[in-house]
């Protein structure tokens, strides 16, 4: 089920559209490979970490920021329209997340909306240069609790294979996952609280002329105008 119907629904006809319908399927194929594994390893961050949000802020490619925004919009309307005036729920001194919520279980307080890296953090692996797939455990994750695994595992590089035989299963690769999700991107990456107030405003800029009927609600008007 759709986390952004609504929006979607407001914005059906318009290449913003597309772009969202195609971004969300990024995300439930990332959530499906990602509950494959974490059911064959049972191998899942620590409960109330959070330490990769702090003194970290993603930049997002256009793809990722028009979907945070409609989800913003979707779930938490009142804080997108906050966040369409650069008003964010938190702000930080070392580059910590906006969305960064210490009191949350998630510690995201967008979390269905987050950001690629954001979902894919601790539980992907990537390519060596010789194609092997390489999966590491977390740099946050603690040491001790690495040590109680059967069999124990450290803060290394682990191949294909070795990871097969300790957890039982690869997580999905980045760079497949990455190729797909940039792929209905456009531009460089934006710090979050660069691209996302603009991307707000664009969206209900959007709904706002095909609720109005306009014929060319993708017209030639420039996406940062709000």
């Amino acid at each position: 089920m759709s986390q952004i119907s609504g929006v979607l629904e407001k914005l059906e006809g318009t290449s913003a559209c597309e772009v969202l319908i195609q971004m969300e399927k990024v995300y439930l194929h990332i959530y499906e490979e990602q509950a494959e594994w974490y059911k064959k390893t049972n191998f899942t961050c620590p409960q109330g970490c959070g330490s990769c949000c702090r003194g970290f802020e993603p930049d997002i490619h256009e793809g990722e920021a028009l979907y945070m925004a409609a989800w913003l919009l979707e779930n938490q309307n009142s804080l997108a329209l906050k966040i369409a005036d650069n008003n964010f729920p938190f702000n930080y001194n070392d580059g910590t997340c906006p969305f960064f919520n210490s009191e949350s279980p998630f510690h995201c307080s967008i979390y269905g909306g987050r950001a690629f890296i954001c979902r894919l953090f601790g539980a992907s692996s990537y390519s060596s240069r010789n194609g092997d797939s390489i999966w590491r455990p977390c740099k946050f994750y603690p040491e001790d609790k690495l040590a109680l695994h059967k069999p124990p595992l450290q803060k290394r590089q682990y191949s294909s294979e070795e990871t097969i035989k300790v957890l039982g299963a690869l997580p999905p690769l980045i760079s497949d996952m990455t190729e797909e999700a940039v792929s209905e991107s456009s531009g460089p990456g934006l710090l979050i609280h660069q691209i996302l107030p603009q991307k707000i405003r664009w969206l209900l800029w959007l709904i706002s002329m095909n609720d109005n009927g306009n014929d060319n609600p993708n017209g030639t008007p420039s996406p940062v105008a709000a």
